[in-house]
């Protein structure tokens, strides 16, 4: 058996790292693993042309990673642009990703996977890289080949778009017992306890991307969410008297979420909680191509 090469050795025990630093700036796990051997066969072909040109193994294959991530986000843009309805990223159950990959929850979560779509794929990754993995700008300038002072531009116009606190800890997944408090309303029929949680200005986006039905655009207020469902358990309901509807507490992307059991199907739900507890936003994956890893 040939020995393994140093390249081979490294991007073996970086490829959980290097996972999760594309998936937080792919928001999609697929993608995320097709860059990651690419950057594999890129080490071979490195390693061959030269063996000892590169001094830092875990190095190079960060820089080909997030280079090779920033390639794929453009690139994908125009496929998501004619993409059916809203896209929201692909939840992915926290079992089925790699250690690495979570061990640092920050950036991990659908809503910033969601919120991080409206950055450029430079400040995209400058942000994942000083968040997630604690990089300084010095090192991320040497990978975007930008000046410090540039990344650190990049860095702080993400975190407010991102809503997040420059010096404040990541933000904390949503209370389990406030979770559970909706998962025992909804298992006891209360469904209007529910949706008495929604903040007057929360927001519903659904992604069905064309397979199954759901709305094209996000809904704005309590009233308009409360109307949509509504309208989905009548529907549930015509389909099977006898139970509607399930809702079962499941983990994804490092935080708690649900699947929601209707009409036939099993859609993903990711509740966005204030600091009281209520509603202020959900994200429903109903693509049913988006959901063959989100259950372990």
């Amino acid at each position: 058996m040939t020995p393994a090469t140093p390249a081979a050795r490294a991007w073996e025990a970086e490829r959980g790292r290097l996972i999760g630093i594309a998936y937080r700036m792919l928001g999609d796990l697929g993608h995320a693993e097709d860059v990651v051997s690419e950057v594999a066969i890129d080490a071979v072909k490195a390693e061959r042309a030269d063996a000892g040109a590169v001094r830092s193994w875990p190095a190079w294959l960060t820089t080909t990673c997030v280079r090779r991530s920033i390639d794929r986000v453009r690139s994908l843009a125009s496929v998501r642009e004619d993409y059916v309805g809203h896209w929201l990223p692909e939840p992915v159950a926290t079992s089925r990703l790699p250690e690495d990959a979570v061990a640092d929850r920050e950036l991990l979560s659908l809503a910033l996977l969601h919120l991080a779509e409206q950055l450029t794929p430079d400040a995209r990754a400058a942000v994942v890289l000083h968040r997630a993995y604690g990089m300084p700008a010095t090192e991320i300038g040497e990978i975007l080949e930008k000046a410090p002072a540039a990344v650190r531009q990049l860095i702080s116009r993400a975190e407010r778009r991102l809503r997040l606190d420059e010096d404040a800890a990541a933000p904390a997944p949503a209370d389990p017992l406030a979770l559970s408090a909706l998962v025992d309303a909804v298992q006891d029929g209360d469904v209007e306890a529910l949706l008495g949680l929604l903040t007057d200005d929360s927001i519903l986006w659904t992604d069905g991307g064309g397979v199954v039905s759901a709305t094209r655009n996000p809904i704005f207020g309590a009233q308009k969410v409360r109307r949509f469902y509504r309208g989905v358990l009548e529907k549930a309901a015509a389909f099977d008297p006898a139970r509607p509807f399930t809702l079962e507490p499941i983990e994804v992307n490092g935080e708690p979420a649900f699947a929601l059991g209707h009409s036939g199907r099993t859609d993903l739900l990711s509740l966005e909680l204030d600091a009281q507890g209520r509603i202020r936003g959900i994200r429903q994956v109903c693509n049913p191509h988006k959901l063959t890893r989100a259950f372990a």
